[in-house]
């Protein structure tokens, strides 16, 4: 038997990404993670400050020459006992919603085993949450099976105040904590 549970965290494009490093930190203090990252989450971290092993597309197509070698997005979503986008953006959630494929997170995403959970903590403006189609496409994604962790109601990068701000953290630790032990 393992003695840690493995996580397989996303992020996603969104500045809720610069909470990437707290996070992983509280995650890696009882569990294996892995971090998988679309291109433009890759805009909110400090490349100088970032001491993060991040896994990307670049990954993915490097992995593989031929047939019979390894896949990575399966392999990740083989070793992932719970996966964990957070945050999700507007524009993944919509990936999500209507199957695209077309980066690592959201083949994984695709090809996930619902037997085992996967969360999804939504990061975006107040006006982008409150649209009609998140909505929609949040109903749609939790039919399926996917946990929400909704957002939290707070001053957003952008000076608004209201809700869309990913749940902090150490919510978010805790939760995955208490559905995993």
């Amino acid at each position: 038997m393992k003695s840690k549970p493995n996580i397989l965290l996303g992020i996603t494009g969104s500045v809720a990404t610069i909470k990437v490093n707290e996070l992983n930190d509280l995650l890696c203090s009882w569990a294996n993670v892995k971090i998988i990252a679309t291109k433009s989450s890759l805009n909110f971290i400090n490349k100088n400050e970032n001491k993060l092993a991040i896994i990307t597309d670049e990954n993915e197509w490097n992995t593989w020459s031929e047939i019979g070698d390894q896949v990575l997005h399966i392999e990740l979503r083989k070793w992932a006992d719970i996966f964990c986008i957070a945050p999700l953006s507007a524009n993944t959630l919509a990936k999500l919603d209507h199957g695209l494929s077309d980066n690592l997170l959201t083949c994984v995403a695709r090809a996930w085993d619902f037997k085992k959970p996967i969360y999804i903590c939504p990061a975006m403006n107040t006006f982008m949450w409150n649209h009609p189609i998140t909505n929609t496409q949040l109903t749609q994604l939790k039919s399926w099976g996917y946990e929400i962790i909704d957002p939290i109601e707070k001053e957003l990068a952008c000076g608004d105040i209201g809700l869309g701000a990913m749940e902090n953290p150490e919510v978010i630790n805790d939760l995955l904590k208490k559905h995993i032990m």
